[in-house]
C-alpha cells in the first residue's frame, strides 16, 4: 500500500561535507552541507547564495571538500547552527544560527592548509578533496540556491582506506557520515540527535524517541 503525502522534506541521504573556504580577510570558513553528488572528477554542490560559503566561492573560485567519517559527528554537529557571515538573515535568526568567526575552533577540529588551493583541509577528515570552481547557476525557482559546480585537483585518503597496490578506497572501511531528513546516520544507524532536525522542526525517528 502506499499513500499520497506532502511531503515536507525531499532529503533522502546524502554523504555530509565540511567546506573549507577563505574569508575576504583570509581567514578560514568552514561549513557542513550535505547536497552534494559527484560525477566523475566533478562534485555539485547545492546552497544558499547568501551563505558566507557561497560568497567565498565566488570570490575565491577554489574550496576543499573534507568528508568527515561517521565518529566525527558531534564535532559536525557543533557546526550545524553556525554561520561565518556577520550579518545574518531573518529566517537564520529565526533557526537559532549565531555568527561564529573561528569554525574550526568552534567545532574542536584542526586546519591543515591545501597544497594546491589556498583554502582549508580538516586534518580530522579521512577524505578531503581541493578543487577549483567549474561554474555556478541558480538552482530552481525562487530556491534562493545556487547550484556550484567544483573539479577535484587533488585528493588526500588515509593510507587505512585505501585498497593495497590499487588508487580505490576499500568500501567496507569507509564509513561515510551521512544525513538523513536532517538526521545523522553512519552504517544505516542512527548517531546523535541533529540540532539542524531541531531547529527545523523534523520529527525524532520513532526509534529514538
Amino acid at each position: 500500500m502506499h499513500r499520497v503525502v506532502d511531503l515536507k522534506v525531499l532529503y533522502f541521504g546524502t554523504p555530509v561535507v565540511l567546506i573549507g573556504t577563505r574569508n575576504p580577510d583570509g581567514t578560514a570558513n568552514l561549513a557542513p552541507m550535505s547536497s552534494a553528488w559527484w560525477l566523475g572528477d566533478q562534485c555539485m554542490l547545492g546552497m544558499g547564495t547568501r551563505s558566507q560559503t557561497s560568497r567565498n566561492l565566488a570570490r575565491e573560485r577554489e574550496c576543499v571538500l573534507n568528508l568527515p567519517s561517521a565518529d566525527l559527528v558531534e564535532a559536525v554537529d557543533r557546526l550545524a547552527l553556525l554561520t561565518g557571515a556577520p550579518e545574518m538573515t531573518p529566517h537564520k535568526v529565526e533557526k537559532g544560527y549565531r555568527y561564529e568567526p573561528d569554525k574550526f575552533g568552534a567545532a574542536g577540529l584542526s586546519q591543515v592548509p591545501g597544497e594546491v588551493v589556498a583554502a582549508p583541509r580538516v586534518a580530522e577528515c579521512p577524505i578531503q578533496l581541493e578543487c577549483e570552481l567549474v561554474s555556478a547557476a541558480p538552482f530552481g525557482i525562487d530556491t534562493g540556491a545556487t547550484a556550484h559546480t567544483v573539479r577535484v585537483l587533488r585528493a588526500h585518503v588515509t593510507d587505512e582506506l585505501i585498497t593495497p597496490g590499487t588508487d580505490h578506497i576499500d568500501q567496507l572501511r569507509w564509513d561515510p557520515l551521512i544525513m538523513k531528513f536532517c538526521e545523522f546516520f553512519g552504517g544505516g544507524t542512527q548517531l546523535f540527535p541533529s540540532r539542524l532536525a531541531e531547529a527545523w522542526q523534523i520529527p525524532r525517528p520513532a526509534t529514538s524517541r
